[in-house]
Formats: structure tokens, sequence, C-alpha cells
């Protein structure tokens, strides 16, 4: 599989039209039903390579564009969603030199 092929899971004659937002593989328990002792084995069955980190970060974008972005009557949402996270990113990169900036108060 290259990069802009569809998944090796995905069949057009079962699933239909192609869905970006969507999983293909074979399902798994998802995480919200695991009991503690379960979480271990449930983590080491996760695919960690990079393509499938790269297919993770790409479903979610679609499915958040889905909902935010493309729906015909979309709100101002996507567009605080991307100023609060780049507001949150720059915080966390810059907090060391923000620190620094405290008010001491000497006597």
């Amino acid at each position: 599989m290259a990069i802009g092929d569809y998944p090796a899971e995905y069949n057009p004659k079962v699933h239909g039209p192609y869905d970006p937002a969507r999983f293909y593989g074979t399902p798994d328990t998802p995480f919200s039903q695991l009991k503690l002792g379960e979480v271990s084995e449930w983590i080491n069955r996760r695919n960690k390579s990079p393509k499938a980190i790269a297919g993770l970060f790409s479903r979610a974008y679609w499915r958040w564009s889905h909902k935010y972005v493309q729906p015909k009557r979309a709100t101002v949402a996507p567009l605080i969603h991307i100023v609060t996270g780049s507001m949150l990113f720059f915080y966390v990169i810059n907090y060391g030199k923000i620190v620094r900036h405290r008010n001491y108060k000497y006597h």
C-alpha cells in the first residue's frame, strides 16, 4: 500500500463508498469497555508503526472536519478550535520564558 491508496482492508462491494474517517480494519473492544486489567493487553494489540499513527491522525482530522467544517450550516466552532489550539500550543512551547517573568516580592 502506497501513500494515497485505499487501505488493504477496504472492499467497495462490502463497505460501499470510501469514507476517510472510518477504520476498515478488524474491530476491537472499545477503550471505554475495558477493565483495568485488560488495558495493557489492549495497548499491546495496537499497531504502533508510523503508517498506523499517521492513519490515526488522518481519521481524527476527517472526523473533526465532517462534524465541524463540512456541514451545510457550519458555525464558528472550527475557527475557535484552531485559535484555542494554537494558543495552547504556543503557551506550552513558551512556558519556560513565561515562568521567568513572574513578579516576585523582595523584602
